[in-house]
């Protein structure tokens, strides 16, 4: 099979299952993992509504722990299925597979070096998790092939027809000595894209992954784009590089040379982490930050009022889906949301459940 034959699937493809690591007392969440376990739990109750969860945990006493919390919320646990494997964190999307597909029944999983956001974290067993997955017999007709390149899922889009969507900040943190040209023509190789969109502008505060696409604009169709705007002039963080990055996604035009349909999501208030030892530290609140599954889109809410103007911002891109809320202000304390935790399956990909 050769690499030209495969494609990488736009998210709202069919999927099998989504992947997930189960937090627990070794990972970052320590300091409130109860609060987190909660979302956790609503979390997995929203997927299994329509597919199944791939759970990664890390021992048999935090698979016996989460298998019980999940029972007990009454979640369809037929759809729950665990893997026992080691992870620094959770953030899955960062350390999971991205996946490729031949079209028929031949998958290839691409395992791209990941190293803690740019060594900002201890990642080495994150950077193994696909290669110990695989060697577990977790994927069918698939191939794994190892890439010394540092990159995180978070920080590409796909809209399944060969566009790619990123940002320069982020390739270029991870990658200071290549240019954009070069950049996207590792890019388009590696992942079969015929061409490379960059955005130049936009961030958020309490972002540490050097401004991953998936908080900023995301495809909901291969001539459409959901962004997270900021309209509030007051938000002097916000304000410039969000209107400078609106600016640049309605220049954009798709494939076949006509402009990308925009749907700006509304800006959170601001949510800080009071208790940190610095001092209140703003958190990276998205509302971008969705992830779509068979027939459904779970979105971020931060108990604002934008919430419900964002839910359905999210429901007119996704028409004949339904938009299911999750609350992610304790997820956002560790500087990442609902997309960030997951990383979604192809349909056809996933073997068995050991």
């Amino acid at each position: 099979m050769t690499q030209n034959a495969f494609r990488f699937p736009a998210e709202w493809e069919p999927q099998d299952a989504i992947l997930l690591a189960w937090p627990h007392a070794g990972t970052d969440w320590a300091d409130r993992l109860g609060e987190v376990e909660n979302t956790y739990i609503e979390l997995v109750a929203a997927i299994t509504r329509f597919q199944d969860v791939l759970l990664c945990v890390a021992d048999d006493d935090v698979e016996a722990y989460a298998r019980a919390r999940l029972a007990s919320a009454r979640i369809d646990m037929g759809r729950v299925h665990f893997v026992t494997v080691p992870y620094n964190d959770t953030w899955l999307r960062d350390s999971g597979p991205i996946t490729l597909h031949d079209g028929d029944d031949g998958f290839r999983l691409l395992d791209f070096r990941f190293t803690g956001w740019g060594g900002k974290f201890e990642a080495s067993e994150d950077d193994a998790l696909v290669a110990r997955l695989h060697d577990m017999g977790v994927f069918a007709d698939s191939h794994r092939e190892a890439i010394g390149f540092a990159l995180e899922g978070g920080a590409i889009e796909t809209d399944g027809a060969g566009t790619l969507l990123t940002t320069w900040a982020c390739l270029s943190e991870r990658h200071p000595e290549a240019d954009e040209a070069t950049l996207s023509a590792k890019l388009s190789g590696w992942l079969a894209q015929t061409r490379v969109l960059w955005l130049h502008h936009g961030y958020l505060q309490g972002d540490d992954t050097d401004a991953h696409i998936d908080t900023l604009a995301r495809f909901a169709a291969p001539d459409a784009i959901v962004y997270q705007a900021c309209d509030d002039a007051d938000d002097a963080a916000h304000h410039g590089p969000l209107q400078a990055m609106a600016g640049e996604l309605a220049a954009l035009e798709t494939a076949d040379g006509t402009p990308y349909r925009l749907f700006p999501l509304p800006w959170p208030r601001p949510i800080h982490d009071a208790a940190h030892p610095d001092g209140p530290r703003r958190l990276a609140a998205s509302y971008a930050n969705f992830l779509i599954l068979n027939d459904a889109v779970l979105m971020p809410g931060y108990g604002d009022p934008a919430d419900i103007d964002a839910a359905a911002v999210v429901a007119q891109a996704f028409p004949g889906r339904e938009i299911v809320q999750i609350d992610c202000r304790p997820l956002i304390w560790q500087n990442g949301s609902l997309h960030c935790l997951t990383m979604q399956l192809p349909r056809g990909v996933l073997a068995r459940v050991p």
